[in-house]
């Protein structure tokens, strides 16, 4: 089966899948062992029964400092989320990118409602007519329909495009911190 771990690494824009807006800015730095760690775990997580003792034999750490060090990326919003990855439509789900026009006074509002549902994997702002855009996962397109139906009617938010995918590319996207 297609499936990887994958480790989302947040970049500075307005929200994310947390539950709290993400802190980095352009003023922060990352210590070098985190730059370290990131690298390590983004785009080559290791699966093995304890990966986080992999990751630091791999860069001279101990497990329990490389477990803190990721929980401290977590807390404030430089990893979005560490967890599998894996390809809908295999599983016998959908999915679809959604695209909703929100007025900018009602964006966190709205993002944390969208947040809430399970199937929603990420969010993003954007600039433009339709400024915020999610993609969701869901075993069925109606069921998604029916999330979106909802979600409209607890924000107010009338348009909210469903842009199902016709054909699927996937590109690999690492960020050498």
């Amino acid at each position: 089966m297609d499936s990887k771990i994958e480790v989302q690494i947040s970049k500075p824009i307005r929200m994310t899948n947390s539950k709290k807006p993400m802190t980095l800015s352009s003023q922060d730095t990352l210590e070098e062992i985190d730059r370290a760690i990131l690298n390590r775990i983004q785009s080559d997580f290791p699966l093995t029964v304890r990966p986080f003792l992999t990751v630091a034999e791999d860069l001279g750490l101990t497990e329990r400092e490389v477990l803190q060090r990721v929980k401290d990326l977590k807390e404030k919003g430089i990893i979005r989320r560490i967890g599998g990855n894996f390809v809908p439509g295999k599983l016998a789900y959908v999915s679809t990118l959604c695209a909703a026009r929100v007025p900018a006074d009602r964006i966190d509002e709205f993002a944390a409602v969208v947040n809430d549902y399970e199937g929603v994997t990420h969010n993003y702002q954007r600039e433009g007519e339709f400024n915020v855009w999610f993609t969701f996962i869901a075993p069925s397109m109606q069921d998604i329909e029916s999330h979106l139906s909802a979600i409209s009617e607890k924000t107010g938010v009338k348009r909210i495009l469903n842009l199902p995918a016709t054909a699927v590319f996937k590109i690999k996207a690492h960020f050498e911190l």
